[in-house]
């Protein structure tokens, strides 16, 4: 067998590893041992048995096609249910408010809700629950009955068990109760000898061994240490052994056809016989009744639905089909219903015992109509009013007529409080009055203004500062710190003008007389004068 090594080999070294591997799997040599001293079968492929080269195997071994990358931290175990691991015997901080258990809070506290809870009382601690965090791995996380205890289900089998048993003993006590009314009912008194009352007792002897000999028969019993596993044993009343077979019923060769196979014979036997004294009419008479007619009709109706572009498939969701099929027949039965009522209100039911009106048993009555030449009806029957499919005469918000019963003002409204809001709740008469007291009173407002000319007030116009404040009655200007004050917006002019002069120490004075905004507006370019360009 070739080894996982890639070292070279020459052609005679080549020549016995071939040897080799014909004497081990001829059984001439020993097999070869991996790194477990596990032998290694010999019949193997090489591609198989050679390990890649990037796991640098110095020895043969075969671990390269086990799962060698396991996870540790991935289990197939489950919680150790209803497992404590500490019990206190005193209130402790953070735990339940309730029980006392640390692993838990009030919130998810499954014990009964106490009077008084534990952490006032400090009594009777609940056990802390034993919590445990484990991995599953992929199998873990998809196995259905992961944490099942098979020893559950022996529950189940006890019941059944416990049925069949009651179920056995009361045929028992029913068949020897009938017995013994039967022998009760006898009126043989001249030969009531001790021979007859000892075959009465030997007949309800017999019938108790039979009925144990019965039960018996039909007890399942399991198979032990066997291969195969399973039960064994049978039933014994499973059919009738005086019963013909159905294929012996009619031995005409153009008879229903039997298939020895899936034993069937689906047409009758005997078609021209007494259908009363038949008790087999062919395997087509159980897909025409009882579950069958109704899992055909839920097949149909699958396919309908699927057809009309409903999403639905009989055998990828059977519950969901099943679901559908009973509400469609539910509404079908309340659409049936309906329909049933209303033909019911409008002509009458002839079978109910009410009385029906004399127009409709007689076809007449004492009415009086007048029609003229034409057939039409003069007087004496109001004409009836073709009815629209749309709704009519729907009153909403309290109305008594409908939205567009009104006009005014090019627009539409309602004619029972005169709103032209749609959906608007109805006011009534009330509603009427306060719109035409509201309108009365505005026109009055508008005519008052209109007749009222008033004048608009003059104001006396105030001087302003030169600053852009009121201008005091008693400001004088003085003529010298005027001069003074042109004198300085001169010099404020220049330094503008030539940057290079203005000093490093400039000092600034917030305070703003009225000369200085005398002289400011003085110097000041007016932009709209026309001698503006000759002022310098």
């Amino acid at each position: 067998m070739a080894t996982a090594s890639a070292s070279f080999k020459s052609r005679e070294d080549h020549r016995k590893q071939l040897e080799l591997e014909e004497a081990r799997k001829a059984g001439l040599a020993p097999a070869e041992v991996d790194e477990d001293g596990k032998e290694i079968n010999p019949h193997i492929p090489q591609y198989m048995s050679s390990a890649p080269w990037y796991l640098n195997a110095e020895r043969p071994s075969l671990k390269h096609q086990r799962k060698w990358k396991s996870d540790p931290n991935y289990t197939k175990s489950w919680y150790d249910r209803g497992a404590k691991i500490y019990q206190a015997d005193r209130y402790r901080k953070g735990a339940c408010e309730n029980c006392g258990a640390m692993t838990h809070d009030k919130k998810s506290c499954m014990e009964r809700p106490r009077k008084v809870g534990a952490k006032w009382t400090s009594t009777h601690i609940a056990p802390d629950e034993k919590i445990e965090t484990f991995e599953l791995d992929y199998d873990g996380k998809r196995d259905r009955w992961n944490g099942y205890d098979a020893s559950t289900y022996f529950r189940v089998i006890e019941q059944y068990e416990a049925r069949d048993g009651a179920r056995r003993k009361y045929l028992k006590e029913e068949q020897l109760k009938n017995l013994e009314e039967k022998n009760n009912k006898k009126d043989d008194k001249d030969s009531g000898s001790d021979d007859d009352d000892d075959d009465d007792y030997l007949k309800v002897d017999e019938a108790k061994v039979d009925e144990s000999k019965q039960m018996d028969f039909a007890k399942v019993e399991k198979r032990v240490r066997t291969t195969g596993g399973g039960s064994t044993g049978t039933v014994r009343n499973l059919r009738i052994r005086e019963d013909t077979a159905k294929y012996l019923l009619n031995l005409d060769v153009n008879s229903a056809y039997y298939d020895p196979k899936t034993r069937s014979m689906r047409e009758d036997p005997l078609p021209d016989s007494d259908p009363n004294e038949k008790f087999y009419e062919g395997d087509n008479q159980n897909r025409v009744g009882g579950q069958a007619l109704e899992f055909k009709q839920l097949n149909i109706h699958a396919w309908e639905a699927f057809e009309k572009g409903q999403d639905i498939h009989m055998q990828a969701a059977p519950s969901q089909a099943e679901l559908l099929f009973k509400n469609y027949k539910i509404i079908k039965d309340k659409l049936k219903n309906k329909t049933k009522d209303t033909i019911m209100e409008k002509y009458g039911n002839a079978a109910s015992e009410e009385a029906l009106p004399r127009e409709l048993l007689l076809g007449q009555s004492e009415r009086e109509i007048e029609y003229d030449r034409a057939g039409r009806i003069i007087r004496g029957q109001e004409a009836a009013l073709p009815k629209s499919k749309y709704e009519e005469d729907v009153y909403i918000n309290n109305h008594t007529t409908v939205w567009g019963s009104w006009w005014k003002d090019h627009q539409w409204g309602y004619k029972c409080c005169k709103q032209t809001i749609r959906n608007s709740y109805c006011t009534g008469s009330a509603g009427i009055e306060a719109a035409e007291a509201a309108t009365e009173l505005l026109k009055t407002n508008m005519a008052r203004k209109e007749a009222t000319d008033d004048k608009p007030v003059q104001h006396e116009e105030k001087h302003l500062a030169t600053w852009g404040t009121e201008v005091p009655d008693d400001l004088v200007i003085d003529k010298r710190l005027l001069a003074e004050a042109l004198k300085k917006e001169d010099e404020r002019k220049k330094e503008e003008r030539d940057e290079r002069k203005r000093k490093y120490n400039v000092k600034w004075e917030d305070e703003v007389t009225a000369e200085d905004m005398e002289a400011y507006r003085m110097k000041k370019i007016h932009h709209d004068d026309p001698m503006k360009d000759f002022l310098h």
